[in-house]
């Protein structure tokens, strides 16, 4: 199994806090990776670290079997990774439209390529006045229709009706099966609708990962 993405003893300090201690993880190239925790486990950390929106105190990032620890997030988005945070994943004064031409250019907004179709009416209204369910409707689309090959989401259905959320999932298995990406999201618990889809979780407990293995396996 080819390995995509892969934090190595990392370690990430918030001032005198240590987030992660000696964190060691790999997401395998081309399938769906589920990091599960709850809040403050550091589950978002990790995702961060990844992404590189916050800098390592220690310990490695290793992508494509390249070190990018001290690359900069702008330049791993530019290396062909998309990062949905869980908070301001959206240009909030930014039209949905713009936001959508943004992740694609010149076709991000079209109405048949549009991964939900909810957001077609909404193409011209501000994404700061959409509700937390169509921000990240629109934080996801955004990340499913930019050309990346990695994509890092952080609770991606937060705020969505359970049959938005259902399409969500659906959505990135089928990013991994049909189109080859890799995907690595951040959950509390494994979302029902994803169990056969997953093929790694990666369990954390106050910083450090707990389990890694197969589904079935916990």
């Amino acid at each position: 199994m080819t390995v995509e993405i892969e934090l190595r003893a990392a370690r990430v300090r918030y001032g005198p806090l240590e987030a992660l201690h000696g964190v060691d993880l790999a997401a395998p190239a081309g399938l769906l990776t589920v990091l599960l925790g709850r809040n403050g486990a550091g589950r978002t950390t990790t995702l961060r670290a990844l992404a590189g929106a916050v800098p390592l105190a220690a310990g490695r990032v290793v992508w494509g079997g390249v070190e990018v620890t001290r690359l900069p997030a702008y330049a791993r988005a530019r290396r062909g990774l998309a990062f949905v945070p869980d908070q301001r994943a959206v240009f909030g004064t930014l039209t949905v439209a713009e936001n959508l031409e943004l992740a694609c250019p010149g076709g991000g907004s079209a109405g048949a390529a549009m991964p939900f179709p909810e957001l077609s009416p909404l193409l011209s209204r501000l994404a700061g006045t959409l509700s937390g369910g169509e921000q990240r409707m629109l934080a996801v689309s955004r990340a499913l229709l930019s050309p990346a090959s990695l994509l890092l989401l952080d609770e991606p259905t937060q705020g969505m009706s359970p049959a938005a959320a259902a399409r969500t999932h659906a959505l990135l298995a089928r990013a991994c099966g049909d189109h080859g990406r890799t995907v690595v999201i951040a959950e509390q618990r494994l979302p029902p609708g994803l169990r056969r889809a997953v093929s790694v979780v990666h369990e954390l407990r106050r910083g450090a990962v707990v389990f890694s293995g197969e589904p079935a396996e916990r």
